[in-house]
């Protein structure tokens, strides 16, 4: 059963950026592909793109180190860096998988402790999530005719959670919140009563610990930074692409705004770096901004490729400057 749910985990992201891959480039003519590639494509704005998805994830790995910092695990810089490119490359196979292995990389090298590492990770998507948030909603507020134009187009409807919710009565969230609680109640009544569960205890204790690490960073200013350059850093490494094709190096600053956006929703569907979600997203937003379908097409599909080969690259390349560095234990 073990064996079953780790394949599936596997297959299961490939096979729906697959179908929606497929679904998206079923009529699409690849042979144009190569000529666009080595004639059309002005690969110096390519080029240029290419330090800011470095830049992110260094700005990554010294946010890291600094939450890491406060809890007296003290990681070498490098190693945080590799970390987190090794991280990138390890979920493209398995969506995810990358904040264990970065975890479990500077418990071996640097001699970490797993558990306040990965609740450092968890408290780093906290803060992500919130910038990407503020993003988001200020990019909607400023552009919301096509994001509107957007979900019109794909047939999304926004007032489905709203009924959804209309339905439970005052009564019925006060049941639910009821529920909730003895559920979580009765599960920690069993939990103590396992043999194992001081270990859990133990790994629970130092998830909190990692959570809460953010309130003990010593540069609180530093820390925001780095957390607002990720993001700056990523929408530079797209937004340069832009000028990569004749058809979107006209296109505005706001289409960029919302393409990214929209992007960075579309990467929550759990496929290989958002393979198909991304593409059709984005893809869309293009139409909507006046670019042809073919175009955009040649777009998405060629950005994704080489944005995903830099992934690769950068995996491989800390994967190699890890393994001759030595371990350091406590």
């Amino acid at each position: 059963m073990h064996r079953i749910r780790r394949i599936s985990n596997i297959l299961l992201p490939l096979l729906l950026g697959g179908l929606i891959l497929y679904w998206m480039y079923r009529d699409f003519d690849f042979q144009s592909v190569k000529d666009v590639l080595l004639n059309e494509m002005n690969w110096w704005w390519m080029l240029a793109s290419f330090p800011f998805c470095v830049i992110a994830q260094m700005f990554r790995g010294w946010r890291w180190k600094q939450t890491l910092e406060p809890l007296k695990e003290h990681a070498r810089t490098a190693h945080c860096f590799y970390a987190v490119f090794v991280s990138y490359a390890a979920s493209l196979v398995i969506p995810r998988i990358g904040e264990f292995t970065r975890c479990g990389i500077l418990t071996r090298k640097d001699g970490v402790s797993f558990a306040k590492a990965l609740g450092t990770v968890v408290t780093e998507r906290a803060v992500d999530t919130l910038v990407l948030l503020v993003i988001i909603m200020c990019i909607v507020l400023i552009h919301l005719p096509v994001v509107l134009s957007f979900f019109s187009t794909t047939g999304t409807k926004l007032d489905a959670l709203t009924e959804f919710f209309g339905q439970f009565s005052a009564t019925g969230y006060i049941v639910t919140a009821i529920c909730g609680i003895a559920l979580v109640t009765s599960l920690y009544l069993v939990l103590k009563r396992l043999e194992f569960y001081g270990r859990i205890k133990a790994t629970l204790k130092g998830l909190k610990d990692g959570v809460l690490s953010v309130k003990e960073v010593q540069n609180l200013p530093l820390y925001i930074m780095y957390s607002v350059g990720i993001w700056v850093a990523y929408f530079l490494h797209f937004y340069l692409t832009f000028f990569c094709f004749k058809e979107t190096s006209g296109l505005s600053l706001s289409c960029a705004l919302v393409s990214f956006a929209v992007g960075c929703m579309a990467v929550l569907v759990p496929t290989p770096n958002g393979a198909g979600s991304w593409h059709f997203a984005v893809k869309t937003v293009l139409i909507i901004y006046g670019i042809s379908a073919s175009a955009a097409l040649f777009f998405v599909l060629i950005v994704h490729a080489i944005q995903t080969l830099m992934v690769i690259l950068l995996g491989i390349y800390g994967w190699m400057r890890l393994s001759t560095t030595n371990s350091q234990t406590k």
